[in-house]
C-alpha cells in the first residue's frame, strides 16, 4: 500500500524515472536493443493520439460560460514575447567565435518562445484551475506562435530557413488536430451525448494517467538527446541547469501576473508549462541540434515542480506556490 501511495502522489516523478530506465534498458542491453530500435518509433508515432484521448476526456468538463479571453492571457502573451525578445538581443552580442555560449543562449530561446504544453488543461484542474480558461489560452499561444516563431528565429540564427507560410502551417495543424478536433467534439458530446458527458466527468485521474504514459515517452527522447550529446563540462552544465532558472522565472511571472486577476493556477501554469516536443523539433529543424538538451531538461524541470506542486496540494489541500 506504502508503494502505491507513493507512486499516486508522484505519478510525474515515476513517469519520468520509468521513461529514463526503460531507455537506458532498451539502448545499452545488446540483447535489447533490436526491441527499442522497434518500439521507440512507435511509441512516439503514438503520442498524438495520447493526447487527443487526455484532452477529449479533459473537454468534456469544459464550462462554456469561462470560455472567452481574459486579460491575463494578453499580458502573460505579452510577457512571453518581452522574455523571447531580450533573449533574441542577449544572443546578438555573443562574438562570433564563441559557439558554444551561442549555443548555450539558443536553448534558453526555445525554452522561452515555446508555446504552453497540450497537457497544461490536465495539469491546471488537478491543481485546482480552470480547464475553460486554460484552453483559451493554449489557441491564443499558438496563435501568437505564428508571429513570433517567424519573427525571431531568422534572428537567432541568420541560416535558419523558416518561413511564415511554413510555421503558420506547423502550427495551424497541432492546433487544429491537438485542440480544435477534440474540443470540437467534447462540446457536441456535451450537447448530444450527455450520458458519455457525464461519464467522461466522472474520470477524475484517466486524462492524467494518459498524460503520464506520454511523459514516459517524452522522458526517453530527452535522455536520448542527453546521452547522445557532443557536450561536456561548463556548457552541458549550464544546458542542463539553465532551463531549471527559466523554469523558475516563468512559474513565478505566470502566477504573479495571474493572481493579479485571481488565476494564479492558470498563469503559472499557462506560462511554465511548455511545449517542449514542438521545442525539440524546432531545435533539430532550424537552429543548433546539441542545444537540443536544453528543451529536453525543461522537460524534466517542469515535471519536477508539477510533482511537488501536486504532493502540496494533495497533502494540504492548497498550493503554497
Amino acid at each position: 500500500m506504502g508503494i502505491i501511495k507513493f507512486i499516486k502522489n508522484w505519478t510525474l516523478l515515476c513517469s519520468l524515472i520509468v521513461g529514463s530506465i526503460i531507455y537506458l534498458l532498451f539502448s545499452r542491453i545488446n540483447v535489447l536493443e533490436p526491441v527499442g530500435d522497434f518500439m521507440g518509433p512507435k511509441l512516439v508515432d503514438l503520442m498524438p493520439y495520447v493526447i487527443f484521448c487526455m484532452l477529449y476526456l479533459t473537454f468534456c468538463k469544459i464550462d462554456m460560460h469561462n470560455f472567452r479571453p481574459r486579460k491575463w492571457h494578453f499580458a502573460l502573451q505579452g510577457i512571453r514575447v518581452l522574455l523571447t525578445a531580450l533573449v533574441v538581443l542577449a544572443i546578438q552580442f555573443i562574438p562570433a567565435g564563441d559557439t558554444e555560449t551561442k549555443i548555450i543562449m539558443e536553448g534558453v530561446f526555445i525554452c522561452v518562445i515555446c508555446p504552453t504544453a497540450a497537457a497544461a488543461p490536465v495539469l491546471t484542474e488537478k491543481l485546482g484551475g480552470g480547464i475553460a480558461t486554460m484552453t483559451v489560452y493554449m489557441i491564443i499561444a499558438n496563435i501568437f506562435s505564428i508571429i513570433i516563431i517567424p519573427t525571431f528565429f531568422p534572428m537567432v540564427e541568420k541560416s535558419a530557413d523558416i518561413s511564415f507560410g511554413l510555421a503558420f502551417m506547423l502550427v495551424l495543424k497541432r492546433v487544429f488536430l491537438v485542440l480544435a478536433v477534440p474540443l470540437l467534439l467534447a462540446l457536441l458530446t456535451q450537447k448530444y451525448l450527455p450520458k458519455v458527458a457525464a461519464w467522461a466527468k466522472r474520470q477524475k485521474n484517466l486524462a492524467f494517467y494518459l498524460w503520464s504514459f506520454n511523459l514516459s515517452i517524452i522522458m526517453g527522447l530527452a535522455m536520448r538527446m542527453v546521452t547522445r550529446t557532443p557536450l561536456t563540462g561548463m556548457a552541458l552544465f549550464l544546458l542542463l541547469f539553465l532551463p531549471l532558472v527559466v523554469c523558475i522565472i516563468l512559474f513565478t511571472l505566470g502566477k504573479t501576473v495571474g493572481g493579479i486577476w485571481g488565476e494564479r493556477i492558470n498563469g503559472g501554469q499557462a506560462l511554465g508549462q511548455k511545449n517542449n516536443v514542438v521545442g525539440i523539433w524546432l531545435m533539430n529543424s532550424f537552429l543548433n541540434p546539441v542545444a537540443v538538451i536544453a528543451p529536453c531538461a525543461y522537460v524534466v524541470w517542469q515535471n519536477i515542480i508539477n510533482a511537488v506542486q501536486l504532493w502540496y496540494k494533495n497533502k494540504y489541500g492548497y498550493l503554497k506556490w
